[in-house]
């Protein structure tokens, strides 16, 4: 599953914020990005839309996380 998805399924299910980004590598402004994008694409019915991928950085998330 897309890292992206991965994180907003969790957010939706409850986590926190400030420990998904930080357990995924990434500001929580950039977090906060990402959910919104989510929630405006969902309005729309698509989440592989042409719009959301190139209103994504390419490097989004592409680096290994660590699970502790």
């Amino acid at each position: 599953m897309d890292e992206r998805l991965q994180f907003v399924a969790r957010r939706l299910a409850g986590e926190a914020m400030a420990e998904l980004c930080r357990e995924f590598g990434i500001s929580r402004k950039t977090g906060y990005k990402i959910f919104d994008r989510y929630q405006n694409v969902a309005c729309r019915g698509s989440l592989t839309g042409a719009a959301v991928r190139t209103a994504t950085p390419t490097n989004f998330l592409s680096r290994s996380r660590t699970t502790s």
